[in-house]
């Protein structure tokens, strides 16, 4: 059965409808519509104030006097009215004089009235005007007087926006001329970006608020909780085998929102006083969101926060708008805002017009984060709160080497942006310069400075940054952004378009590394049925055990590299015995072509990547069998930490300038060079100028690197004297001083090595 507020509410929307259907204009309804909420409320006194030329001016009212209409205006702000604008909150007083923001306005005659009650009318999350109603006698409002009055609000959103009543910055995607927010973040991707605020997933526009028929309404509502509680489940399972995107104290809350009666009760509720399905979800959410501004207890401000994020995963469904804004396709310059993503939504977007990301999450060695520094994007992780202070369209920018986004930046503010972004420019211009000169350091030794690469497009960065070669080309990356299995006749022209663009220089392809945060929704779901994927089926592991994925990769490259010299390297092997079948079966397929008289490669390298600290313990069995050696940075960072790098809690639990870390590849070091195999570093931590200046006093000489490094890089390199930074490193490493990082950046400084 409908509640007292929903049969008043329904009363009052019934009335509003009426209006809505009815002839005649703007004005003449809203002077309709505030009789009809004062009658249904018995309120003496209903006004309605719209956002108009950046100031709140009263539009209709009944109880006030006639003449204050179009006279009276309060600025964001100022006055009650102004102050539930500008909090967009909700204001519900006795003595309303007794209010430290009241303002009084003569030319009102207010001052026959005590109690007073507003709430703001909200578009695109943000107040386009005020509803309030005023008594004579000093009383709060019941709750129930108060939820009547927010979906009256919700309704009117409807008409004045139809009517273009208000500011078109108010109520439209620019929102430049409201307060300026700066939002501190943890820098995933160095560099600088501007554009509009794009959603990943976008809210919901909710275009009726008024239901045709109330049962239908309820019906499709039933099905939306189901449709969401099934995706809660799946995922929640997912997490148990810890595949899914979200974290599973995340999918834990999710589910018991999802499930929980009172929520679905209170959208029932909401049908029951005439909403439509999507505005009643909007109605509860708008609810909530009133509630959150008044806890002050972090945890639970995080958990209505989740079900703000549940409202409009379930606003998704209701309304059938369940596609990204990938799909829906960049319109400008856009910085894209989500929780998380994946490395294969990350790269749906049009690179031409993604300028930059911010996530809520996110972590420097998550594989979204390598996809986009390859991509050449800034990125800003975990920056709190994004979702409440910026909305769809807003201006931003971001400073990812300062760890900031500027929401809805002033003028001095863009100004200084701007200035900065000229110098970074120059910079880069002046990398671009010497982009020929030889990575050779101070003291005459030739350095190897690679690019990492994935895609064919990749490959041009070799020239424009002047790199000696590709030291990683991922060729998983042609599969996370095909919908389909690539056949091979696809992967072999990939493999020989990279090797004809390259001109001559070295080509390392690594053969698939897939699993984990890198799942293929093509693949069977096996890889999904297992409790940690960063440690399990993927990679060299998953290649092994489907032999037919790996033998079509390896006859794809054998053709490509057809009358050439090529280096293939195998990821993630934990033992030698591992690089021996992996290799076997590279073989077995030249033997294959060569039987039936394919051209073939003249020389094969083969590697290994050491990102599994136990292959260490077994590098003198591995190291004669191999030809060169590289080591990932960052899977063996988080193995030798026990540290999920997909965790925003773990992302900065540990230093690649750590003793742990420098020891460890010391020993890899010494054992390779007596073995006379040559290593790389292929990881991010080589990409950062002073992270490579250690590696370098490691007797590290083969880098491989983002392409946006290379510049700085080699600065650093031929800035620094590497036989005065070797004995130097080994010195700290010995006995090492209690902050690394800062003892070595003190001695760059010292000696004008270039890491800035």
């Amino acid at each position: 059965m409908p509640t007292t507020s929903a049969a008043s509410a329904r009363e009052i929307l019934t009335g509003l409808h009426e209006v809505m259907a009815s002839k005649g204009g703007a004005q003449a309804k809203l002077n309709k519509v505030v009789k009809i909420i004062a009658e249904a409320m018995a309120s003496e006194v209903c006004s309605i104030y719209l956002l108009r030329d950046g100031a709140l001016e009263l539009f209709a009212t009944v109880g006030l006097n006639q003449s204050a209409v179009h006279v009276t205006k309060l600025a964001l702000g100022e006055g009650l009215v102004g102050t539930i604008a500008e909090q967009v909150e909700v204001l519900n007083l006795d003595e309303a004089s007794r209010h430290p923001e009241f303002a009084y306005r003569p030319e009102t005659g207010e001052e026959l009235f005590h109690s007073f009650a507003g709430v703001p009318i909200v578009r695109n999350e943000r107040a386009i005007g005020v509803v309030c109603v005023q008594h004579a006698d000093p009383r709060p409002y019941d709750e129930l007087e108060i939820e009547a009055l927010q979906t009256v609000a919700m309704v009117l959103s409807e008409l004045i926006a139809g009517a273009k009543l208000v500011d078109k910055a108010s109520a439209a995607s620019d929102s430049r001329d409201t307060a300026m927010t700066r939002l501190p973040g943890f820098k995933l991707v160095t560099g600088m970006a501007k554009g509009v605020a794009v959603y990943h997933q976008p809210r919901v526009m909710i275009e009726h608020t008024v239901a045709e028929d109330i049962e239908a309404e309820r019906h499709r509502v039933y099905s939306a909780f189901r449709k969401m509680r099934e995706q809660i489940d799946t995922m929640t399972n997912l997490a148990e085998f810890g595949t899914a995107g979200e974290h599973q104290e995340i999918l834990e809350t999710y589910k018991m929102f999802a499930y929980d009666e009172g929520w679905s009760r209170r959208i029932n509720e909401a049908i029951d006083s005439g909403l439509t399905a999507e505005a009643a979800i909007e109605r509860v959410r708008q609810r909530t969101q009133t509630r959150m501004r008044q806890i002050d207890d972090p945890l639970l401000q995080e958990r209505m926060h989740d079900l703000d994020d549940l409202s409009n995963r379930l606003l998704r469904i209701v309304s059938g708008q369940l596609g990204t804004a990938a799909q829906v396709g960049l319109r400008g310059d856009a910085i894209l805002v989500a929780r998380n993503l994946g490395p294969a939504e990350l790269l749906e977007y049009d690179r031409r017009r993604l300028k930059g990301v911010i996530l809520e999450e996110g972590s420097l060695t998550a594989h979204v984060t390598i996809v986009a520094r390859a991509m050449g994007v800034p990125v800003l992780g975990r920056v709190r709160d994004i979702r409440r202070s910026v909305s769809e369209g807003d201006y931003l920018l971001l400073d990812g080497d300062e760890g900031v986004v500027h929401v809805r930046p002033t003028t001095a503010v863009e100004d200084a942006f701007e200035s900065k972004l000229l110098t970074k420019q120059k910079r880069r211009a002046e990398f671009a310069a010497s982009k020929n000169l030889p990575s050779v350091t101070l003291d005459g030794e030739r350095l190897t400075v690679a690019i990492n690469a994935g895609l064919r497009d990749d490959v041009e960065a070799l020239d424009a940054t002047g790199a000696d070669a590709i030291g990683l080309f991922r060729t998983e990356f042609q599969f996370l952004v095909s919908a389909t299995l690539p056949r091979r006749e696809a992967q072999q022209k990939l493999y020989k378009a990279v090797l004809d663009a390259a001109g001559g220089k070295l080509v390392v392809f690594r053969t698939l590394d897939i699993g984990g945060d890198k799942a293929l929704p093509y693949l069977h779901a096996e890889e999904h049925e297992e409790e940690n994927p960063a440690m399990g089926w993927r990679a060299l592991r998953l290649s092994l055990d489907r032999s037919a994925l790996m033998k079509a990769q390896a006859r794809a490259l054998l053709e490509a590299g057809g009358g050439r010299e090529i280096h293939i390297m195998f990821p993630m092997v934990s033992e030698p015995w591992e690089f021996d079948a992996a290799k076997a079966l590279i073989e077995e397929q030249r033997e294959w072509l060569a039987q039936r008289k394919k051209l073939l490669p003249h020389k094969i390298n083969y590697g290994a990547m050491l990102e599994v600290p136990a292959l260490a313990e077994t590098l003198d069995l591995l190291l004669p069998k191999i030809d060169f050696l590289s080591i990932g940075t960052n899977d063996l960072t988080q193995f030798l930490f026990a540290a999920d790098r997909a965790h925003p809690k773990l992302a900065e639990r540990y230093d690649w300038l750590s003793p742990a870390i420098l020891r460890f590849l010391q020993r890899v070091m010494d054992m390779a060079k007596a073995h006379k195999v040559p290593v790389a570093v292929c990881g991010e931590m080589g990409g950062r100028p002073l992270e490579a200046m250690a590696l370098i006093g490691l007797g590290i000489r083969r880098l491989s690197i983002t392409p946006a490094a290379v510049g700085p890089i080699k600065a650093m390199i031929r800035s620094v004297d590497r036989s005065k930074l070797i004995p130097v490193v080994e010195d700290m490493l010995r006995d090492p001083p209690a902050d690394l990082r800062s003892a070595l950046a003190d001695w760059a400084e010292k000696n004008g090595v270039v890491t800035g």
